[in-house]
């Protein structure tokens, strides 16, 4: 992350309807009908999942907190997808 990214952000995370398992992050305050269509077509309808203060620090299940916060500050947003399927040989 750059040093001009920020290192804390109160953000929105909203469920994706259609993309189970996937999430976007939003600066709270953000109306998520704002995103670009082609991300809405991606996502579906978003459901509100949960709000936090995400600080560089902060551990997270599955993204980077600090590529977050830079995402959110570069292009308004973070989509985070699903982890892909593992493939098991039975």
């Amino acid at each position: 992350m750059n040093s001009d990214a920020p290192t804390k952000k109160l953000v929105a995370i909203y469920r994706c309807q259609r993309k189970e398992g996937a999430y976007v992050y939003l600066e709270k305050g953000r109306d998520w009908r704002s995103l670009p269509a082609a991300l809405l077509r991606q996502t579906g309808r978003l459901a509100p999942a949960m709000t936090l203060l995400l600080t560089v620090e902060k551990k997270l299940a599955r993204a980077d907190a600090g590529k977050v916060l830079a995402a959110i500050d570069a292009r308004g947003f973070y989509l985070q997808m699903p982890p892909a399927a593992e493939k098991t040989d039975h």
